[in-house]
């Protein structure tokens, strides 16, 4: 098994951390010799830092962050995706609902060629509000992801560290870590594994902040709104230039002046139509702006190998 490190953001958790330590104490060293647990404290209203200060005393084997201020979820795991020492990175929720346990299938189907496994949850164990708030994220994500996991995605998932090479310039405020991993990779799968209901606190994740969420990614890794607002101008013209040619032509064959309110409709069609697909364009030019200010990488190596001559190979063995 690959070396792991485990990247969990942590948000009014302080009850649940000292149960999670203790499980995946007992996990890793059955997956991997060599593995650490990286906690980023997001400011939260408890005494979580305290908790992750006195586990870090105790195990060796755990580092923190604490941030300056709430960040948000996405952007604690960036600050500790971006800290990981090992080859495979396994990120987590705070609250349990992870299971340990689940980790070793998820690196099992890693471990057949795929860059990225997300553990999808067997059934939500959230409210019907909820529920509903993550899928119209999830559909958000899609467009944004452009892969058909995206519907499948998760907050629980193992990745090889590399991919973060994509987005090591990546600086906006506005982070997906779903979407930075498209940046490195199209192998992406996913498998059902349990998923606890949360015995301890509640959920810090509202509607509000899953439709935020969703906002945030349609507007700042997707083109689709643009694309979309191309896409009805260029209709609008041509429903608008259609109605004309068939108010005018009427009005020939009638040998009568164009009847005023369908001539007057149809000019407007084609005119607030044609200025709406020139927005459209001039966005889309704008959004190639946006994303090189993001950072996007044109290309990302996945491995190098360049010719020795066999002397030096040889050289190389005696030594």
């Amino acid at each position: 098994m690959p070396s792991l490190s485990v990247v969990i953001p942590v948000y009014n958790g302080a009850l649940s951390l000292p149960e999670l330590v203790s499980r995946l104490g007992e996990e890793l060293p059955k997956l991997t010799d060599t593995f650490e647990l990286i906690f980023v404290e997001d400011d939260g209203r408890d005494n979580s830092w305290e908790v992750i200060q006195e586990l870090v005393h105790q195990h060796p084997w755990i580092r923190g962050f604490k941030h300056m201020r709430n960040y948000g979820q996405h952007n604690a795991l960036l600050c500790g995706i971006r800290a990981a020492r090992y080859e495979v990175v396994v990120t987590m929720d705070d609250d349990l609902q992870h299971p340990p346990e689940e980790i070793r299938r998820l690196l099992d189907k890693l471990a057949e060629g795929y860059d990225a496994v997300y553990g999808t949850p067997h059934h939500e164990q959230h409210g019907f509000f909820r529920d509903m708030a993550s899928q119209v994220t999830k559909i958000a994500l899609q467009s944004a992801m452009g892969v058909d996991v995206a519907r499948s995605v998760s907050a629980f998932r193992v990745f090889r560290t590399q991919l973060r090479d994509a987005f090591t310039n990546y600086q906006s405020p506005y982070v997906s870590i779903d979407v930075l991993l498209t940046w490195g990779t199209k192998r992406f799968a996913a498998i059902p594994v349990r998923h606890d209901p949360r015995k301890l606190g509640i959920s810090n994740y509202t509607l509000r902040k899953l439709v935020t969420h969703a906002l945030n990614m349609m507007t700042g890794f997707s083109i689709l709104p643009l694309q979309i607002a191309s896409l009805v101008g260029f209709a609008l013209t041509m429903f608008g230039v259609v109605v004309l040619v068939y108010v005018i032509g009427r009005a020939l064959i009638e040998n009568a002046a164009p009847a005023g309110f369908p001539f007057l409709a149809s000019t407007i069609a084609v005119f607030s139509g044609a200025q709406l697909f020139a927005l459209g364009i001039i966005g889309e030019y704008l959004a190639r702006m946006h994303v090189r200010i993001m950072g996007q990488p044109s290309s990302v190596v996945r491995e190098a190998i360049e010719y020795q001559p066999q002397a030096e190979v040889e050289q190389e063995s005696a030594v």
